[in-house]
């Protein structure tokens, strides 16, 4: 039976969000319904509503949530009614070529619920990165509910969903950071801070925070941050190299998505050493760097997709990392808000005053 609920929706490119009726149907095969219990406002949410991903307007946001399931349809094992799960927007389909060949954090055919959720008049509506969780109830492929520790408080979790994942992939699964390491984590926000929190868990030794906001950087010392750069005021690629003694991290990430902030990433680090670009980039951003550095430089450029996650294996490991007080998922709740105060928390988030607001139902 269908249900309707109370869900954010973008209608127009750049236009404010709303509240209103939206219709969700039962699972078909395949598929899980799930009562959100709690969704972060991500930036990727922003992009969605100011046209710069897709222009499948309207778009049903809100993707970085926790729930309860609360019906599975046909052909649904993985889960079950009244399992605690976190939403992930990769659920790898085991079967395309990059699954085959044993790397399913690049599946190329994840998968999504293949009924749509819909306006009170049908007309379909674009669930955010295949999810759509600022609503009481989502659907979703059964793929992307994965089963963690139900002890988890469901602000703190559903972040692993996105952000937090993002960012502590970043650093551990694509970046390899290792005990000892040096680390450069450019932009301090809820992803870049994420990398700080995972470079500390690998056991980075020194761990180089750079921002442009004292408050970030204050952010970033609580989160495993040993040197911190405001570079307003301090060139970062030259702070970067007194630090560790002349020669560049072996690790810089840049959490930004900016030209200037890559070639920072790019000069900072040591020879030989890695550059992950986490942040997303708008898609007229280009880049040139000469071609003499890059070969003479070595070392590995890298992009990481989700952090290079696998869901069914990190998010119940990083609640565990959670539960057992090894990893600060609460630092990063700014707030707690009602689904009526998303437009408003886009407001904050650009003004830098949050690391996440989190919509509690």
């Amino acid at each position: 039976m269908t249900q309707a609920v109370k869900g954010v929706i973008a209608g127009a490119k750049g236009a404010p969000v709303r509240v209103e009726t939206i219709l969700v149907p039962d699972p078909g095969s395949g598929e899980v319904l799930v009562r959100v219990q709690a969704c972060g406002v991500c930036h990727t949410d922003l992009h969605y509503r100011e046209g710069a991903i897709t222009n499948d307007f309207p778009f049903l946001l809100g993707h970085e949530a926790s729930g309860i399931v609360e019906q599975v349809g046909p052909n649904v094992t993985n889960v079950a009614p009244g399992d605690f799960v976190i939403l992930a927007w990769r659920a790898p389909c085991g079967t395309c070529r990059s699954c085959l060949r044993g790397r399913p954090w690049y599946c190329f055919a994840s998968r999504n619920a293949q009924q749509k959720m819909t306006r009170q008049d049908g007309t379909p509506l674009s669930a955010a990165i295949g999810i759509g969780a600022f609503a009481e109830l989502t659907l979703v492929a059964a793929g992307q509910a994965v089963k963690v520790n139900p002890a988890a408080r469901p602000e703190a979790a559903g972040l692993v969903g996105c952000g937090i994942m993002a960012g502590l992939g970043a650093a551990i699964n694509t970046g390899g950071v290792s005990r000892g390491d040096s680390v450069a984590v450019i932009g301090c926000g809820g992803v870049g801070n994420a990398a700080i929190a995972g470079s500390r868990l690998a056991g980075a030794q020194t761990i180089i925070a750079v921002d442009v906001d004292d408050r970030k950087l204050e952010w970033a010392k609580q989160f495993g941050a040993t040197h911190t750069i405001n570079s307003r005021r301090t060139e970062p690629v030259q702070a970067i190299r007194d630090i560790t003694g002349g020669h560049g991290v072996n690790v810089a990430i840049e959490a930004v998505g900016k030209p200037e902030t890559y070639e920072q990433a790019f000069y900072a680090r040591d020879h030989a050493g890695t550059v992950v670009l986490v942040g997303v980039p708008s898609p007229d951003m280009q880049i040139t760097l000469p071609l003499l550095e890059v070969f003479g430089r070595g070392g590995v450029l890298k992009s990481s997709w989700y952090g290079d996650c696998l869901p069914t294996r990190d998010f119940p490991m990083f609640i565990d990392l959670y539960l057992q007080g090894r990893l600060d998922l609460e630092r990063f709740v700014s707030e707690t808000i009602s689904v009526n105060d998303v437009e408003e928390a886009f407001h904050k988030m650009e003004r830098g005053e949050v690391l996440r607001s989190v919509v509690v139902f």
